[in-house]
């Protein structure tokens, strides 16, 4: 089983592809060509940056269409009051009687340093579905986890990118 994607994200890795066929290869095909017509190409710099980018660009285009041949795509809608995919979630964590907000996300577009979870990570699989005021267990691993409890829920679209500092 591949990455779990939306709709939403298909289609931005779609439009990526198609943007890196279309115009990034015939950019780095022309670099390549332009360097090679410089002449010596044992000492041409210029000749092997081009083809790296190019090898680069043909190796990204390679790595996406993979990714959504084994992809599984999974819903964004979910219960009205439930926690879903791009939701904001107020979370209160006892141990340490801090509150923390976070988006539910795809794995792909998980970043910590945004507050954007994974709904693939410990926290992201325990609060997926679950209702404001749910006291609900994180597990770690078989012999450690702690609780949380959904303080609020805020249905947001998968474009508010902002939702989360707006709490």
């Amino acid at each position: 089983m591949g990455e779990r994607l939306t709709r939403s994200d298909v289609e931005k890795i779609e439009k990526e592809i198609e943007y890196r066929k279309l115009t990034v290869r015939k950019e780095a095909i022309e670099a390549v060509k332009e360097a090679r017509a410089q002449g010596d190409l044992s000492e041409n710099f210029e000749y092997y940056a081009a083809k790296k980018d190019k090898n680069k660009n043909e190796s990204r285009i390679r790595y996406l269409e993979r990714m959504l041949k084994q992809a599984t795509i999974v819903s964004e809608d979910s219960k009205a009051d439930e926690a879903g995919m791009n939701n904001v979630v107020e979370v209160y964590f006892e141990e340490e009687d801090e509150t923390e907000t976070y988006k539910l996300v795809t794995s792909i577009r998980g970043n910590s340093l945004e507050n954007k979870i994974s709904i693939e990570s410990p926290l992201g699989k325990a609060i997926l579905g679950h209702k404001e005021g749910d006291r609900v267990w994180v597990k770690i691993s078989d012999s450690a986890g702690y609780y949380v409890v959904i303080r609020h829920i805020r249905k947001t679209t998968d474009d508010a990118e902002d939702a989360i500092k707006s709490f």
